[in-house]
């Protein structure tokens, strides 16, 4: 409750027709009123600022402690206002610009003026220890008030580039619907940024313009990317649609790699590559048909899409490039070994000795867990061989190449073992 103590001017004109003692008691009066009229404007001020204060450390958090202090200058408001109703009832107890008082009125007048002065002085100095209980809230809050406004300019600007991005993007004929969609989800954060702190709180318009920058630059990357996306995902299909021609390429060579399998060796020699031709054609008819609708999914700009089929179809074309390719390497290895067996056992021979002299370096008897593989690859080998030369005019090279990679698998294991085994011994401290 505020209200302007009156002016001393009202009723002008001289006075120099007051006499004794009344006239000593008006001037007392006047100026307890202007002591009061003094304390009243200076509170006034005052309340005003620690009002903006609260109001500070309200918007700058939502917090028990903001509330608290809320709380308590609302009560301390609440007395002020009954001290400058107090004041303001001073004033009324009689007219000191009139030209005659009554006997007594102005040193009655000066008591409750004075009164009014020392409770309105008192309320001063309660608002002045509530600032300073409040200065560390008011500081803290100034502190994170600060940050508000670069924060939302920082949001706004990046909202900025990531429209700009877009318009690029559509400007280069790509549509870019859901960069769009997610896009005009941010405009409602756009609007709570723009109410400002005061309605929102710092702590949740400084939470929500990180989030609106996060999420408007990784659209603005994404968008920048779209173009070079899109071109990529032209490149692979391309490239894809040359393999499949190489593999057509390829393909027609198997039958007859198979034919010269078929006469010239046992059919357990190629037996399980029987059916390769087939599936290198299936594989060619769905990876043309999967082609077709990564394509179809880049111009309808399903990037996602596009992008997972065309790895479907690399995975395809890898494994029929590779049953291709094995069966050229199956005759290949088959005329090696047919032309000279002994230089394919001498191969597995030589990894058994030399994993078997890794294990018994710097030993007397080798570790059982490196003896036992190795003397069983010892005997895997023997068997092999003694099958080769008991099968006759046809035997299964194929079974018996698969038998000595096998025992050369199970020497490199070994080697793998035992010098695993050294490097673990070292991790100790090196003796004197």
């Amino acid at each position: 409750m505020r209200r302007r103590s009156r002016g001393r001017g009202r009723g002008g004109g001289g006075r120099g027709w007051w006499r004794g003692r009344n006239d000593g008691q008006r001037a007392g009066a006047l100026a307890a009123r202007d002591a009061a009229q003094q304390a009243f404007y200076e509170l006034d001020s005052a309340q005003r600022e620690v009002e903006i204060a609260v109001e500070t450390v309200r918007a700058a958090e939502e917090s028990a402690t903001s509330r608290q202090a809320l709380a308590d200058f609302q009560g301390l408001s609440a007395r002020i206002d009954q001290v400058n109703v107090g004041y303001l009832a001073a004033l009324d107890v009689c007219d000191l610009d009139a030209p005659e008082l009554a006997p007594g009125a102005a040193a009655q007048a000066q008591q409750r003026l004075e009164q009014a002065r020392n409770e309105l002085a008192a309320k001063q100095t309660e608002l002045d220890n509530f600032l300073r209980r409040l200065q560390p809230l008011l500081d803290h809050a100034e502190a994170q008030l600060i940050r508000v406004t670069p924060a939302v300019a920082k949001a706004k600007q990046a909202l900025l580039g990531a429209s700009g991005a877009l318009d690029a993007v559509r400007a280069a004929g790509l549509r870019a619907d859901d960069l769009a969609a997610r896009l005009a989800e941010l405009a409602p954060e756009l609007t709570k940024l723009n109410e400002g702190a005061a309605r929102h709180g710092v702590a949740a318009t400084l939470a929500r313009a990180e989030e609106v920058a996060r999420k408007a630059d990784a659209l603005r990357v994404e968008s920048e990317q779209l173009p070079e996306r899109a071109r990529e995902i032209d490149r692979r299909v391309a490239s894809l649609r040359t393999r499949i021609q190489a593999l057509e390429t390829k393909a027609g060579s198997v039958e007859p790699t198979l034919s010269e399998l078929r006469r010239r060796f046992s059919a357990a020699c190629w037996q399980d590559l029987q059916r390769v031709p087939q599936q290198t054609a299936e594989a060619v008819r769905t990876a043309q048909a999967r082609l077709t609708e990564a394509a179809k999914a880049r111009d309808e700009q399903r990037w996602p899409d596009a992008t997972a089929v065309i790895g479907t179809v690399r995975a395809l074309l890898e494994t029929a490039d590779g049953s291709v390719a094995a069966v050229a390497d199956r005759l290949r290895r088959l005329n090696e070994v047919e032309r000279d067996a002994q230089q394919e056992i001498q191969h597995a021979r030589f990894a058994v000795r030399d994993a078997q002299r890794l294990a018994m370096a710097g030993r007397q008897t080798p570790d059982p867990r490196h003896a036992g593989p190795l003397d069983a690859a010892v005997g895997r080998l023997d068997r092999a061989v003694a099958s080769l030369e008991a099968a006759g005019r046809h035997p299964d090279y194929w079974q018996f190449l698969t038998e000595l990679d096998a025992v050369r698998a199970t020497a490199a294991q070994v080697v793998a073992l035992i010098r695993g085994d050294l490097g673990g011994s070292h991790a100790g401290p090196t003796p004197r």
